[in-house]
């Protein structure tokens, strides 16, 4: 089966036919670095991450580019209040998104590249504007000419009578019409400035992206990806200011759905926001990555500590099925994905069908280990960790393994919990339930999980959501 991807653009699912064969080059929107992260910005990078993943793994070089916007209004206001240079706030914050990202095992992009690094680029760009009769320069800022773009709206539905640009700039400052949006501001005092053939100024938003991805990916490249926040206005003016600039821009666009909270798109504004590092104090990080991964990209994802228990619940019987199989047979390669699990990922990057490949082969692993089917458990088992790999959460991935300083401590446990293990085993023995009963909740209390299986009681320690 051919990948089909649903296409913002055109709202069709279309097969997806890479512009150089072999090759699949992707340009996401990445953070704008105004703060701390949270699960909800993180998801796009999560998504996607499937997205090259399924690229490379049926053997396409991805050339994936995540750009960083490192100068935006709200990173000068936020570092204004916090009295700290805009630069510095910035470069914390990117460093806190790299963290999230490298946390949730989501692969570092081909490049990074940041807004203030591609000044040149975006003057350029706005010269062959003007040049072109797309934009016009007005008391030191540029401005794009929504009028003279005919597709203007085409991406995101929007009539021409119902768009409002969302700036502080209007008319008073220069604009033509209010519909225009702005390529370049002019310097303003103390805030900072690049030089200009139009004056000192700043790139706005939506020029930064096009002007990055041009200059790594080229006039026209295969997948812009991206929140569908971002459809209305970020992207909408993206297409127009690329595509009347000469450039073919993006082939297929891709939106993933928010995460929310009560209904609402989670945010800073609402104040309902949940720190990835916050999270990470609840459950493991290759949890959350498998629960942000969990639903179709394109769907909302609501949030609620019931439903990530539940996601973290799910990954851990999975990972118990791989690890009683290297206990009981060995070590287990990494093999070949099933064909469910690849028809769900080639009909538009369909996760929780491939999950329910991924559920149906430990199931059947399971059966295989109680059976005494080695070889077939085994088989199993390495069917799961292609398949997991794929989404990123293969626990046998050393990204995933426990800090080195943390395997005596787990050996000590496991000496511990055994000699309690054995005594509950012997009271059950001779029928002593006060005592085998005793012991279970002892280490209950303590945070240790008991599951009793035909070899055994075997042990885990309880994570603990709040």
């Amino acid at each position: 089966m051919t990948l089909r991807l649903f296409d913002t653009e055109t709202r069709t699912l279309r097969d997806f036919t890479p512009l150089v064969p072999g090759q699949a080059s992707v340009y996401l929107c990445g953070a704008t670095v105004q703060g701390e992260p949270h699960i909800g910005h993180v998801r796009s990078g999560v998504a996607f991450d499937v997205l090259r993943r399924w690229l490379a793994a049926n053997g396409s070089d991805v050339l994936f580019i995540r750009n960083v916007t490192d100068i935006d209004d709200k990173i000068l206001n936020k570092a204004a209040d916090h009295g700290r240079p805009w630069w510095e706030w910035a470069a914390t914050h990117e460093r806190a998104f790299d963290r999230a990202y490298e946390s949730l095992g989501v692969l570092p992009p081909s490049a990074e590249p940041r807004a203030t690094g591609h000044i040149t680029q975006m003057v350029a760009m706005m010269e062959r504007l003007i040049e072109r009769g797309h934009a016009y320069p007005s008391q030191g800022n540029v401005y794009f000419d929504v009028l003279s773009f005919p597709d203007y709206g085409k991406l995101s539905g929007h009539r021409l009578d119902d768009v409002h640009q969302g700036e502080n700039a209007g008319v008073g400052e220069g604009k033509k019409d209010q519909r225009d949006f702005t390529l370049w501001k002019a310097a303003k005092p103390g805030e900072p400035s690049w030089p200009s053939p139009w004056g000192p100024g700043r790139p706005g938003w939506h020029l930064e992206c096009s002007a990055m991805a041009e200059f790594y990916l080229g006039p026209e490249f295969d997948i812009h990806c991206g929140g569908m926040d971002l459809v209305f206005p970020h992207h909408e003016n993206e297409i127009a200011q690329s595509r009347a600039a000469g450039d073919g821009f993006a082939r297929y666009w891709l939106h993933n759905g928010w995460v929310t909270l009560g209904g609402e798109k989670m945010s800073k504004s609402l104040g309902n926001v949940l720190s990835v590092p916050n999270v990470l104090t609840r459950v493991r990080a290759v949890e959350l990555r498998y629960y942000l991964g969990s639903a179709h990209y394109r769907s909302m994802l609501e949030y609620s500590d019931q439903a990530l228990a539940d996601a973290a619940a799910s990954y851990q019987r999975v990972e118990a099925f791989v690890r009683r199989v290297v206990e009981r047979a060995g070590a287990v390669e990494i093999g070949s994905w099933t064909p469910a699990f690849a028809e769900a990922l080639d009909d538009d990057l369909g996760v929780p069908k491939a999950l329910a490949a991924v559920h149906g082969a430990v199931h059947d692993g399971n059966k295989a280990l109680d059976a005494g089917d080695l070889d077939a458990a085994r088989t199993h088992a390495a069917a799961v960790r292609a398949m997991l790999g794929i989404l990123g959460v293969d626990p046998l991935d050393p990204h995933w393994a426990a800090p080195a300083d943390s395997s005596a401590a787990i050996d000590a446990l496991d000496v511990l919990i055994g000699a309690e293990l054995q005594r509950r085993q012997e009271a059950r023995t001779t029928k002593d339930w006060a005592t085998a009963d005793a012991v279970r909740d002892r280490l209950k209390a303590a945070g240790v999980e008991v599951t009793d299986t035909p070899e055994g009681p075997e042990w885990s320690l309880a994570k603990e959501t709040r």
